[in-house]
């Protein structure tokens, strides 16, 4: 099982070495424009090898992800000091005019998942290309949420005392300052929060609610803060979604993918629970929010789309 990685930064090299970690796949490509950087990392993560699994990891050109299952999109720019959220789309969006075809071409059959940020608005734009070439929609999608609902849930176990696995919750919308935390929908073991805790005789009052949502919300501002970037944790969490689509688990992830609509928001891309397969997304699963959540993850997909649409204006999205 053949996974390929393009851009080997912080994040791309972070997901191969925890695919290896994980013992994902048997088979790892880096590609990076700086070739430099990716034979490193593909050395520096192979070394690693004799004491985690059994995994073939190198470097190569895009023709080197002939054979992918799936291919993780790590590439793109990073913000410049007093560049514009919309600056960094655009060129962003000019990297990935040159990537995603090279994709396409050299690994027709693989899954495309993406990573670059903004995540929600690069995954539609890199839809956009693959549909020129007649991909089928649920082949793309990028991680969303899957890290933030991560940290809901651990936020969320260690404060109930529960190991996180056992801790159901969501977080959707864009992955970003809109992100809705779906509270009504939590869950420990089948039992509705509420339900545990009034069992339980405590309270999970509304300050220490919205200290986890701003743990949860605000948690790549106080990481970046600290370390300049965030890596570990999404490099896990690609590694768990191209554990998935390569064992066709069937698995419920709070990915991001272009749909029709979403609560009235026409053609955008966000994250919402979704059942990913080896063929990709196959299904939107429902969302029984109350209708407070509904009007937050309705405004959060329509700051994603006006995000979309000022791409477009900008004249990038045409390839």
């Amino acid at each position: 099982m053949k996974i390929g990685v393009v851009g080997t930064g912080f994040v791309g090299s972070s997901a191969a070495y925890a695919l290896v970690m994980r013992g994902v796949g048997r088979e790892i490509v880096l590609v990076d424009k700086n070739t430099k950087r990716a034979d490193a990392e593909a050395d520096d993560i192979f070394h690693a090898v004799p004491f985690a699994h059994p995994m073939e990891i190198y470097a190569g050109d895009y023709d080197a992800l002939a054979g992918c299952r799936v291919v993780i999109m790590a590439a793109g720019v990073n913000q410049k000091p007093g560049e514009s959220r919309m600056e960094l789309l655009t060129r962003n969006a000019t990297v990935f005019s040159e990537v995603i075809p090279q994709i396409i071409m050299h690994a027709p059959d693989s899954v495309i998942v993406v990573a670059t940020n903004p995540v929600d608005v690069m995954t539609h734009y890199t839809a956009q290309i693959a549909n020129k070439y007649g991909w089928q929609a649920g082949r793309v999608f990028g991680s969303g949420t899957t890290l933030d609902t991560a940290r809901f849930r651990a936020l969320l176990g260690r404060l109930l005392g529960v190991d996180s696995t056992h801790v159901h919750a969501y977080v959707v919308g864009e992955h970003g300052d809109s992100e809705v935390l779906a509270w009504s929908m939590v869950g420990v073991g089948g039992i509705p929060l509420e339900e545990l805790i009034a069992e339980r005789h405590t309270t999970l009052d509304q300050a220490k609610r919205d200290q986890i949502d701003q743990q949860v919300r605000r948690a790549a501002y106080h990481i970046i803060d600290g370390k300049g970037a965030t890596y570990y944790g999404i490099g896990s969490a690609l590694s768990r979604i191209v554990d998935v689509i390569l064992h066709d688990q069937r698995a419920i992830l709070t990915v991001c993918a272009q749909e029709q609509d979403v609560y009235g928001v026409q053609d955008v891309t966000v994250a919402l629970p979704r059942l990913v397969s080896g063929e990709g997304v196959v299904e939107r699963l429902p969302l029984p929010i109350n209708e407070e959540e509904t009007e937050k993850l309705r405004r959060s997909a329509s700051v994603v789309r006006a995000a979309i649409e000022s791409l477009n204006d900008a004249s990038i999205a045409s390839v």
